[in-house]
């Protein structure tokens, strides 16, 4: 298959701003990693963004306004990266109901295309949810192409604490995603967003830098005696919406700041350690991306919860900011070649399925 250039772009649950990063693929194999850009959400455009939160199309007058924060900061973050073959273009999620077989990202690719003069691959959870799936995650078939291309050969774990938390364990000795036991994949609750929900309330902060007030609060056990059990222990495939804890904030509303901050960092270790009881194997390393990894005091948990080494991405050589954005590039290209991205052990699809459309015309 052809060797594409492809520039992936992602704007996460976090809403920090948009990721922007190149790959050159097949679709199967990683050949190369191009540059990347990045595009902050200024504080008024995440006001925006918030008041969208939890619409489907149709709901009230927020979501105009949020589509064109959306593309406006999408457009910034293409002219920044050189001319490629192809857009993977993930959207803002507003709402994910993965029960209801529903799912909301913000964002034109027809508009994207005409106005990048790019063909642009985009609604990548659609077809998944149609097939029987979770709509997500969607990033585990590229997570097992990054195993391969950095010659991993044991189980690894690709741990993303972003807002929401994911796991993919990958077994790169299987060299088809799509034999059964070389992707498991699934949501294991809040990753970042609430602390950075109660650090932004109560300091005008963005986020826990270097998790410095949880490290100096306490963490209240009853709170993470009262974690969803019936979730943590639900068989995957499982996925979340940015809200779907949102309840816990409610439940440290009374305590400091810093007390708040630690226990609401508490209950992402756990909910993350909870996930080990769904591998049918145990990995030789945890492998981090996502903004949670330069939370130091969140790492430093997680290491001693799960008993073995929590590492960033980077001492396998990729970049854990941009690796989301860069599974959408990778994604992006297995569309245009009529590849699967998504597969019965990531989304629960009965079968792997294709999922993307594609706008404007296709590479020469």
């Amino acid at each position: 298959m052809e060797r594409l250039r492809a520039i992936g772009l992602m704007s996460g649950t976090s809403m920090d701003g948009v990721d922007g990063a190149v790959v050159e693929t097949d679709g199967v194999r990683i050949h190369a990693f191009g540059p990347s850009a990045f595009r902050a959400y200024e504080a008024a455009e995440r006001e925006v963004l918030a008041a969208a939160q939890g619409l489907w199309p149709g709901q009230g007058n927020a979501l105009p306004p949020a589509a064109d924060v959306v593309l406006r900061a999408h457009e910034a973050v293409v002219a920044e990266l050189p001319r490629s073959d192809v857009i993977g273009f993930h959207g803002q999620t507003v709402a994910h109901d993965p029960e209801q077989g529903r799912t909301h990202q913000i964002g034109d690719g027809d508009t994207l295309s005409l106005r990048a003069g790019c063909p642009v691959v985009w609604d990548f959870r659609t077809a998944d949810m149609q097939s029987g799936g979770q709509g997500a995650p969607l990033a585990p078939v590229f997570h097992h192409a990054c195993a391969r291309w950095a010659g991993l050969t044991e189980p690894t774990v690709f741990l993303n604490l972003g807002g929401v938390g994911n796991v993919t364990l990958v077994d790169p000795g299987l060299e088809d995603p799509a034999v059964e036991g070389a992707v498991l994949a699934f949501d294991t609750g809040p990753a970042n967003a609430l602390v950075d929900d109660v650090v932004l309330r109560r300091t005008g902060e963005a986020f826990d830098r270097d998790g410095a007030r949880a490290a100096q609060g306490t963490v209240h056990g009853n709170v993470l005696r009262g974690l969803p059990t019936g979730f943590l222990r639900r068989v995957p495939p499982k996925s979340l919406d940015r809200n779907d804890f949102h309840d816990l904030l409610e439940v440290v509303e009374q305590l400091s700041t810093a007390d708040a901050v630690a226990t609401l960092t508490a209950v992402t270790v756990e909910t993350v350690a909870a996930a080990q009881m769904h591998f049918p194997k145990r990995p030789a390393r945890w492998l981090v991306c996502g903004g949670g990894r330069r939370n130091r005091h969140m790492m430093a948990w997680l290491a001693a919860r799960l008993k073995t080494d929590v590492e960033p991405v980077e001492v396998i050589g990729l970049d854990g900011d941009m690796l989301e954005a860069q599974a959408f590039a990778y994604l992006a290209v297995r569309v245009l070649n009529g590849l699967p991205t998504s597969f019965p052990g990531t989304t629960g699809a009965p079968l792997p399925v294709c999922g993307g459309q594609i706008s404007g015309r296709q590479p020469a």
